[in-house]
């Protein structure tokens, strides 16, 4: 069985702080996970005009959409420092662009892989430029149409790519996270395929192995009642050294589905069987 690339999904969960984002790093090191993921993103570009002048309660006070978006964004000092940080701990980083500054400011770092959110695999130029760059593109399938994911493959065709099955409702009903899509989705594209999990349970996540998933991500907190739209559908830290445990003993336990008798029931056979 190939080995699970798990992904600790930090996202925006550090809240602007770079002390919380490596203490998030340190709980996915120490969980075994192969990965960390952070969401970039030019909030005067992402953020709808609509949206930019709302107020909003905060935990630095009462401020503007567009404040609070960059009072939670990471730049330059920040991402070498947590560059830096991954490497001293052992574990690669990436980060999901939400736009085309994103992307470039991405590529001045050498990230294993670009992350596509659910919420841009309809965006075409930025699933281009993604492309564009010769990096390994990662893409979550939420609240996508099969049309539309078939468009993103489209794109993403001759390249190297990957795609996780994924229900972007935070936390995701157990009873909509169809993972039997990911069966569905290795027989149609022929890629290589994993899961992206929005939900309070670890055990669905290591069920979807099963289904063949090979790419895990899951969501981190260090406490899930810190404030944030992510917090509470993420993991906390037990939880993530539980997940990732369970994921290794599943790869050891799978086999090959070759019947046998193994070298530890040899002894047990010659005392019961002579």
């Amino acid at each position: 069985m190939k080995k699970t690339y798990i992904i600790a999904e930090i996202g925006i969960n550090h809240n602007g702080s770079l002390q919380t984002a490596k203490k998030l790093i340190d709980v996915a090191s120490l969980a075994g996970c192969d990965a960390v993921k952070f969401q970039k993103r030019n909030p005067d570009v992402c953020v709808p005009e609509h949206q930019k002048s709302v107020m909003r309660d905060t935990p630095w006070g009462r401020m503007t959409y567009l404040e609070y978006k960059h009072k939670v964004e990471f730049g330059k000092g920040e991402y070498d420092e947590m560059d830096i940080y991954c490497k001293k701990r052992g574990i690669k980083w990436s980060a999901s662009p939400w736009d085309l500054d994103s992307l470039d400011f991405l590529m001045e770092y050498n990230i294993p892989f670009i992350k596509i959110p659910s919420a841009m695999i309809t965006n075409k130029p930025l699933m281009l430029a993604a492309k564009k760059t010769g990096k390994r593109i990662i893409i979550s399938t939420g609240m996508s149409t099969q049309d539309e994911i078939d468009d993103a493959i489209k794109i993403l065709k001759g390249g190297d790519f990957a795609v996780l099955h994924c229900n972007s409702t935070y936390p995701a009903p157990i009873d909509e996270l169809n993972l039997s899509s990911i069966k569905t989705l290795k027989e149609k594209y022929g890629c290589e395929v994993g899961y992206s999990g929005h939900e309070f349970r670890l055990g669905t996540s290591v069920s979807a192995i099963y289904l063949g998933a090979s790419i895990i991500e899951r969501h981190i907190t260090l406490d899930r009642t810190m404030w944030g739209t992510d917090q509470l559908s993420s993991v906390e830290p037990q939880g993530l050294i539980k997940l990732v445990k369970g994921i290794r003993e599943l790869e050891k336990a799978y086999g090959d589905g070759l019947l046998r008798v193994t070298d530890s029931e040899k002894l047990v056979r010659k005392k019961l069987r002579g």
